[in-house]
């Protein structure tokens, strides 16, 4: 049999992973929630760890909205309604009408003339990219872009690949620079949200400077934005970077399932764009769409984002996440300043970083460690989420245990 020559060779690989320490198949299997009570929020439980509490800090769900009362109804009535699947793509009969009302809803939240929603962010990220690249594009991407990004242009087949160092705009400007006169288009590609780090990309000024240079090109210089940590996560509204920054991405992407709580990604642009894309993105055209069920939630997730309540639930994560970062800083811990709710504690060494990580799921805290080569040697780090379910009650008892 073939698998008789490959499983030894596959068996290696895992070893080596296992050996680095970026192995992540073996993983924690929540089975049930405790409400929140006496001041705390709710703690979880897991397979194999019956009968102990752990307080999540390792989640996306920025606003806690996957328990919403409002959230969940949704849900439960489109899925009596429509069904729990799409039961086919979208062309040929998996169109809803939650799918239709969301991707008006999404096109208004952001200012677009259009939206289209997908499976998930990675196969919106997947999806979209690679179509807005020709053999004659130059793709200028951020050092420390998001996986989905980075795979996205190994899809394409672009005239050229530049990447400039995090945040430095000076090099994006040097790039740019560099291939007047040799390409017709440029892309330039970045996350919001650098999702190791909680730093945000300075939209403004790369808005500014491929603005400058967009007449010294054919087909222009395009921004596309992957925005999922900060779409519901930045800014007054929750418009994420865009509405931080005061500046506007080209084509923007971002997520249903971080801070909005349910599933799902979507891109926001002009018409032309989102209609081009109906008929060339394959993760759209021959991929089921979200199930009408999910969709119906996140329409509703998105409304409350854009209330009062949801106003309210944006300041009371930004108050939390100040206060985690006051007190690490007060114990002497090295932090990144930001007002994201990603809060990376930077412990700069693998082993350490592992211990402290078992050390608190010792105290019922779960956290996420991040170590080389996922980020660069001596940048290791602990990766808090704070998510509106948290309490200032949570966030004392995890400074009192660090």
């Amino acid at each position: 049999m073939a698998l008789d020559k490959l499983n030894p060779l596959l068996a290696e690989k895992l070893e080596q992973l296992a050996r680095t320490g970026i192995n992540k198949r073996n993983e924690g299997v929540i089975t049930g929630r405790q409400p929140p009570r006496d001041g705390y929020g709710p703690r979880y439980f897991l397979h194999g760890y019956e009968g102990r509490p752990f307080l999540r800090m390792n989640a996306n769900a920025y606003l806690g909205l996957q328990f919403h009362p409002r959230v969940i109804e949704a849900e439960e009535k489109a899925a009596r309604r429509y069904g729990a699947g799409p039961g086919a793509v979208r062309f040929i009969s998996g169109t809803f009408e939650p799918h239709i009302e969301l991707e008006k809803r999404l096109a208004a939240f952001h200012g677009r003339e259009a939206a289209m929603i997908f499976s998930a962010a990675y196969a919106t990220v997947m999806g979209v990219v690679p179509q807005l690249i020709t053999p004659e594009t130059l793709v200028v991407s951020d050092a420390l872009n998001h996986n989905s990004i980075i795979n996205a242009l190994r899809l394409a087949q672009p005239a050229a690949r530049e990447i400039y160092n995090h945040l430095n705009t000076e090099g994006l400007e040097k790039i740019l620079e560099r291939y007047q006169g040799k390409v017709k288009r440029v892309l330039v590609v970045t996350d919001g949200v650098f999702s190791m780090r909680g730093d945000i990309a300075p939209l403004d000024s790369i808005t500014r400077i491929s603005k400058r240079f967009q007449d010294l090109f054919d087909e222009g210089v395009i921004v596309v934005v992957d925005d999922s940590h900060g779409v519901g996560a930045l800014g007054a509204g929750g418009r994420g970077t865009e509405e931080k920054t005061a500046a506007r991405a080209d084509i923007l992407i971002a997520t249903l399932g971080k801070a909005l709580g349910v599933n799902g990604g979507y891109v926001v642009a002009d018409r032309t764009v989102i209609d081009y894309l109906r008929e060339t993105a394959p993760f759209y055209i021959y991929s089921n769409p979200m199930t009408p069920s999910e969709t119906a939630a996140a329409l509703e997730a998105l409304k409350i984002l854009d209330s009062r309540e949801g106003c309210s639930l944006l300041r009371k994560i930004r108050d939390l996440a100040d206060l985690l970062r006051q007190g690490l800083s007060e114990q002497g811990y090295e932090i990144l300043s930001g007002e994201h709710p990603i809060v990376p504690l930077l412990v700069r060494d693998t082993a350490k970083t592992k211990k402290l990580v078992s050390q608190l799921f010792a105290r019922n805290i779960l956290v996420t460690g991040l170590s080389y080569p996922v980020v660069p040697r001596g940048e290791e780090e602990i990766r808090f989420q704070i998510t509106a379910e948290h309490t200032e009650r949570d966030l004392i008892y995890l400074l009192e245990n660090i």
